[in-house]
């Protein structure tokens, strides 16, 4: 597949996409959204990749929406957007971030620069995210007459707290990567130099020791029990699955691994295995 404002790579079971505007600081279009899709697309349909990076080529990880009047990024009547059933226009950055959101495979946001407006909020549903010491961050769209987009006013304050999301919402001031880490948004900071090999290494950790149908299910149930309401429901859920996953022949190899200190072998496959009670989450971008 052929791709402009991206990259796409596969290498030792993880695959990276990278966003490719460096002239622009990586500015979001909605083409960038659309090859975003299509390389998750292939991501989950590639039973080699075991996990996901995504950065930013350059200096910059997303500067936001390309604000180019020229680029017409706004103008609905020059860009053949995705709609709802209803006919309304649906947000371009919801459009990606959702698709990453519904991923079956480890997704890890390398954030090795300024991350403004959709460039923070792609990041949200992403499973572990790092930066690098250069790396800024900004919830910026109440500067500019807009409100958070990409599902960020359900993901933001999950991850990070009401108190601190509605700061940054309320202020729109950026911020660095330090404050990033102490708010939660990050997991980890490395200098900038040591960003992708720090994301390569945790990929690799992932694809020589987690079971994929596992960690798919283990994603959508902590998903899912945030909506719910209380740990019975969370028990009953996570019994079904357990009941599933031990009979599994995963969870034999797991174990054999272990007793016989090697690396696992799975082969389950989460497209394909996941267990049947597990919420699905609809392809948004599909």
């Amino acid at each position: 597949m052929h791709f402009t404002e991206i990259d796409y790579a596969v290498a030792d079971g993880a695959a990276t996409i990278t966003l490719q505007r460096p002239d622009r600081l990586n500015a979001y279009t909605y083409q960038m959204a659309r090859e975003i899709v299509a390389a998750c697309d292939l991501a989950d349909a590639d039973d080699s990749v075991r996990a996901v990076i995504v950065t930013g080529r350059g200096r910059a990880f997303c500067a936001g929406a390309d604000l180019d009047p020229d680029a017409g990024e706004f103008d609905q009547t020059r860009n053949t957007v995705p709609v709802f059933d209803d006919g309304t226009a649906r947000d371009g950055g919801g459009y990606a971030s959702l698709r990453i959101a519904a991923m079956k495979k480890p997704v890890i946001g390398a954030i090795n620069g300024p991350a403004i407006g959709i460039g923070s909020t792609l990041t949200l549903p992403m499973d572990i995210r790092i930066a690098s010491e250069s790396a800024r961050f900004g919830f910026v769209f109440t500067r500019r007459s807009l409100v958070p987009e990409a599902a960020s006013t359900w993901f933001l304050p999950r991850l990070v707290g009401m108190s601190r999301a509605m700061e940054w919402v309320t202020t729109g001031r950026t911020f660095g990567a330090a404050e990033a880490l102490a708010g939660g948004l990050v997991s980890q900071v490395c200098p900038d130099d040591a960003l992708l090999d720090t994301a390569t290494a945790l990929a690799a950790e992932i694809s020589e020791n987690v079971a994929p149908v596992a960690f798919a299910a283990a994603k959508r149930m902590m998903w899912a029990m945030s909506e719910q309401g209380g740990p019975w429901i969370a028990h009953r859920l996570e019994s079904q699955v357990l009941g599933t996953l031990i009979g599994s022949k995963d969870f034999a190899e797991g174990v054999a691994a272990f007793l016989e200190r090697r690396k696992p072998a799975f082969r389950l496959d989460p497209t394909a295995d996941l267990p049947a009670m597990i919420p699905e989450w609809p392809r948004q971008g599909g």
